[in-house]
């Protein structure tokens, strides 16, 4: 079986999981499901006793880009989207850094500028 490309999206408890050949057809798939998931309802603001988290503070989806590789995968990225509909694209594993938008640059057209310097 070849090496492929895997993208989970999460929201909430929900959890799916697609395979792709290529890595342009994965980032082809996670900006159709981001688009998606940013038009949902927003959230409220959320009041803990020692805290508040804003619509922008929460993490409501998240799409998951890794591969070829099975272990130890070469690309680790994906695109996070708050409660406020706004996304933020990341790549790594543990240590996440977040990928600076250019002009006129959605997150999902940030990451895929990202991965083809390199950076994943």
């Amino acid at each position: 079986m070849a090496d492929r490309y895997r993208l989970t999206v999460r929201t909430g408890p929900r959890v799916e999981r697609a395979r792709f050949d290529s890595l342009d057809a994965a980032l082809d798939e996670l900006e159709q499901r981001v688009a998606h998931l940013s038009l949902r309802p927003r959230r409220e603001t959320i009041d803990v006793k020692t805290r508040r988290f804003s619509p922008a503070e929460q993490v409501v989806a998240r799409a998951e880009l890794s591969g070829p590789e099975r272990f130890l995968p070469r690309v680790r990225a994906g695109v996070d989207v708050r409660g406020d509909g706004s996304t933020e694209a990341w790549t790594g594993r543990a240590s996440r850094k977040v990928v600076e938008r250019r002009d006129d640059e959605t997150a999902t057209t940030a990451l895929r500028r990202a991965l083809a310097d390199g950076r994943g």
